[in-house]
């Protein structure tokens, strides 16, 4: 964590910034880069699109082989780009990469929907994402039902056509009702089924909620059977959104307390024109537009985590990345809800967006404003597609500027007072002929997540194992695990500690220095 002097400094770089509504110089990049400590813990994720084949699978339809093989490189990108997280959508339209028995299974794997594609695809994913040591957060779409808006073509044992009151088409989709207390039981069933049966890090919502601008959007008749006592149907709508979280809140702490519950809404919660509390933005609104209370959750303390989509670039008129990154750590600071950013890899490099998106370092100039802002804890990036196209080298430019220490997941506040996890051991530290080879040992009756592999050139305090610097390596938990440093030498230190599922570090362990 960055000294109380030089968060001082950047807080001042961060307000200057936001005052001249520019966008950051070169030499301010510079002297906030020099300034900067890297983080101990740091969320670096990316989602990983199934909807319309985005990303996983790429295409209906793949043999068994050929999808775990496309997933087995998304890890491996995942890696490369030194991410420790993937968020990966296994409900894209109330439909299942599980086997689920409350709806079918997913049209996107194997072009059929409700046809099985011979194996647990989310099972499949849990495991080999776990053996890298990264986490894995389900990501689902809480009402969407289909991209197309006929009922008949869901599959005949679809809930939607089993239940055809339950569901509503607008804008050539077809949604589930929100207002109908039994379809919002029903959707959170359905997603809490993969929750209780796999080994999940997380459960994650995108910005879906109602439809945007969705006056269209039919449901009077659910409004008159339950609105009664609101004002007006927006505000029916928000609560029942404002239901939606906060029950799904009650039912993971109830079910599965130490996985993360967040949502990724659109970046704006409301412009300031409209609410004093909003921000200094001119766009669209996701209070109004979506009736999704973003800022409320935060403050009502109902999530984990928020991760607001900030897909603008720094500048930008209608709404600048430079003035909703203090608003939205104005209102996650104090309140016990991590902030995460994500952020637009899809536009940087396209030569459809605007001249801004066609500077390498635009992303760059992202983290580099974060840094100002200890409220933000981490990043997630839109989508996998685009962190592997690396347009004009904006993903690995990013990566070089910021992601050059490996990082820990954060710790979600509720769980850090948790019993950590029992010690590792360095049971040994020995040059060859690539490195110092260290080997390390779990104690415990458990396997740990992870190992934090650390290295100093002499014995170290406690203080220095926040220190981002001396970690050269996280490694998957094992029994026993070995790992080569290629930078080490004769006469340093190496300590391990073990690191659990809630990402909470155990005691370090001895020290081992290297003697030959």
């Amino acid at each position: 964590m960055s000294a109380p002097s030089r968060r001082t400094v950047l807080r001042g770089l961060a307000l200057a910034a936001a005052a001249t509504a520019v966008p950051f110089s070169a030499t301010q990049a510079s002297a906030e880069r020099a300034a900067w400590t890297p983080p101990l813990r740091q969320m670096r994720g990316m989602w990983i699109a199934s909807v319309l084949n985005i990303n996983w699978p790429s295409k209906p339809g793949l043999t068994v082989d050929e999808q775990k093989a496309e997933y087995l490189a998304w890890l491996d990108l995942a890696e490369q780009r030194k991410l420790n997280s993937i968020f990966l959508q296994i409900r894209p339209t109330a439909d299942a990469f599980w086997p689920s028995p409350y709806e079918p299974w997913s049209q996107y794997i194997t072009g059929t929907q409700g046809q099985d594609p011979g194996y647990d695809p989310l099972g499949f994913a849990v495991e080999e994402t776990h053996k890298r040591g990264l986490s894995l957060h389900a990501w689902f779409n809480p009402y969407r039902v289909s991209m197309q808006a006929d009922p008949n073509k869901l599959h005949p044992d679809h809930p939607g056509r089993k239940n055809p009151t339950w569901i509503l088409p607008f804008g050539g989709k077809l949604y589930y009702n929100p207002g109908m207390p039994e379809v919002r039981k029903f959707c959170q069933d359905a997603m809490m089924h993969a929750i209780e049966n796999y080994d999940l890090d997380g459960l994650h919502f995108d910005d879906y909620f109602y439809p945007t601008n969705s006056t269209a959007f039919n449901d009077a008749e659910a409004f008159a059977k339950y609105g009664a006592g609101f004002p007006d149907l927006a505000a029916w709508r928000r609560n029942n959104v404002d239901l939606m979280v906060q029950e799904m809140q009650q039912r993971v702490l109830a079910s599965k307390p130490e996985i993360a519950w967040g949502i990724s809404p659109s970046g704006i919660w409301r412009n300031k024109g409209t609410d004093p509390l909003g921000s200094d933005t001119n766009g669209g609104q996701s209070y109004d537009n979506l009736h999704a209370d973003t800022r409320g959750w935060v403050k009502k303390g109902w999530l984990d985590y928020i991760a607001p989509q900030l897909y603008w670039y720094i500048g930008q008129p209608p709404a600048d990345y430079a003035k909703l990154v203090p608003w939205w750590s104005d209102v996650a600071d104090g309140t016990g809800t991590l902030l995460w950013i994500g952020q637009a890899a899809y536009k940087a490099g396209d030569p459809a967006q605007a001249p801004q998106w066609q500077d390498p370092k635009e992303l760059s100039k992202h983290l580099t404003l974060n840094q100002s802002h200890p409220q933000i804890t981490g990043d997630i990036w839109f989508s996998a597609g685009d962190v592997r196209a690396d347009r004009l080298t904006s993903i690995t430019t990013a990566v070089a500027d910021h992601y050059q220490r490996p990082a820990l997941s954060p710790v979600l506040p509720r769980l850090a007072s948790g019993r950590r996890p029992h010690r590792a051991v360095v049971a040994q530290a020995r040059t060859t002929s690539g490195g110092v080879e260290v080997k390390v040992v779990a104690t415990g009756p458990q396997e740990p997540f992870q190992f934090a592999v650390f290295r100093f050139d002499s014995r170290p305090s406690a203080e220095q194992f926040e220190n981002a610097a001396n970690l050269v390596a996280v490694l998957p938990g094992d029994r026993h695990i070995t790992w080569t440093d290629p930078e080490g030498k004769r006469g340093q230190y190496y300590y391990a500690l073990a690191v659990d599922r809630a990402n909470r570090v155990s005691r370090p362990s001895n020290g081992h220095r290297v003697i030959f």
